[in-house]
């Protein structure tokens, strides 16, 4: 059997570096054929570890799409939060098959306008929700569906974010502000919403939450802290965030994310030129650095969800609470333990090293998504948009609740009314 074969929009962090992999690593399976990406030198590179011709590698999504036929079998999407919605209609109604990075996009119309879309065109569209993915969370899912534990009753789940992570993305990086990307419940917590439900099996009904920007601020900066670190920061042994002890040091490879020379002095450049050399206290962020959600499901089920910058370490803590017994689980120790009630017995899983970013999934997704199109049915895709749009509606409706001081929020009425604004 041929290799399916793809075009990549967006050869960034996670188009080059998470999904793009694939076609390299197993290139009896897909070969990515074409890229557009505005960014010279990463189209370069991408170019040449692909082997794509200079007539198929283009600086604009635009470009690539404007052809009057599709060249390819699959476009994988992986622009900014708030570009995808043009590439991923014009890709269906051209007949690719799409794979979407998360979030869909920060517009909750324009979720529900692709999903018709996807149906309209029969075309396979997923959404990049790679935890689904993962060994950890498929196998807490088959422990809840074959009633090891009972009937859930209440599910807890922490997203360490950790500190450096939340100020390296969301207080310098590009999802630190609203009005550029998506809201960080959205952006970053999708996942957790799009899981929570994933484990329970049962629609989320009502939703509240609260949460805040309440450390990364001008008030917090240290007295005579410059705009940009290197400037010459008085608080540069004090402070944590130091952008240049960082990306010097322990964070050196996060520079990979802003700049393509890694030497000494090219990430020096970088971080006098970029946002990444901006001192904590000075850019221009608005996002939170801590946010708790409170969700109702059908049949009366609860679920906490606590997202949080400032941690030691990035990963997700689970607790599941069922009426005969218990799930506890923590992705960076990758295992998780049931407990029954019954027998007061407690079976420890311990998963294999996983190969690839978030727990295997990055690449869990790669393989399952070519499966499902070449044998599987498109509608019963793990992530399809048709699933993805009620976990991003979670995710909206969240936000919503926070900028109204935590009210309540019921999800039918939500997506009602989010209808008759897709029909007007």
């Amino acid at each position: 059997m041929k290799p399916m074969t793809a075009i990549l929009i967006g050869a960034g962090d996670r188009g080059a570096r998470a999904y793009a992999p694939y076609a390299l690593e197993y290139p009896n399976e897909l070969k990515i054929i074409a890229v557009a990406e505005p960014n010279g030198e990463r189209r370069s590179k991408f170019q040449q570890a692909h082997h794509i011709s200079d007539e198929n590698c283009l600086e604009s999504w635009e470009e690539l799409l404007n052809k009057e036929t599709k060249i390819a079998d699959i476009a994988i999407i992986c622009t900014l939060d708030r570009h995808h919605f043009k590439p991923t209609m014009k890709a269906l109604e051209l007949g690719y098959h799409v794979l979407l990075e998360k979030p869909m996009s920060p517009d909750p119309v324009e979720c529900i306008v692709m999903e018709h879309a996807a149906q309209k065109y029969n075309r396979q569209l997923t959404i990049c929700h790679v935890l689904r993915y993962t060994d950890f969370w498929s196998t807490i899912k088959k422990v809840i569906s074959k009633g090891e534990i009972g009937e859930v009753v209440s599910l807890q789940l922490n997203e360490n974010v950790e500190v450096m992570h939340m100020s390296h993305s969301f207080v310098r990086g590009n999802w630190n502000n609203n009005g550029r990307t998506s809201p960080m419940i959205l952006q970053k917590s999708c996942h957790d919403m799009d899981i929570i439900s994933f484990v329970i099996g049962k629609d989320c009904k009502r939703i509240s939450s609260y949460g805040s920007l309440m450390h990364f601020k001008e008030e917090n900066a240290p007295v005579g802290a410059p705009n940009r670190c290197l400037e010459g920061c008085p608080a540069e042994l004090e402070c944590p965030f130091h952008a240049g002890r960082y990306y010097l040091g322990e964070g050196k490879g996060w520079a990979k994310k802003f700049t393509e020379d890694y030497t000494n002095e090219g990430i020096i450049k970088a971080l006098n030129e970029t946002p990444y050399g901006k001192c904590v206290y000075h850019s221009d962020n608005d996002v939170v650095d801590h946010q708790v959600v409170n969700m109702e499901f059908e049949g009366g089920a609860t679920a906490t969800f606590s997202m949080c910058g400032f941690t030691r370490e990035q990963t997700r803590i689970v607790q599941i609470m069922g009426t005969k017994g218990e799930i506890r689980g923590n992705m960076e120790e990758n295992s998780i333990s049931i407990f029954d009630f019954l027998t007061k017995q407690e079976t420890v899983i311990k998963f294999d090293n996983p190969i690839g970013g978030h727990g295997g999934g990055d690449q869990g997704i790669m393989r399952t998504f070519l499966r499902e199109i070449q044998f599987g049915n498109k509608q019963d895709s793990v992530s399809s948009s048709s699933v993805s749009v009620r976990s991003h509606l979670m995710a909206f409706a969240a936000e919503e609740s926070r900028l109204h001081q935590g009210q309540s929020i019921h999800i039918d009425d939500y997506y009602n009314s989010l209808i008759e604004k897709v029909k007007s």
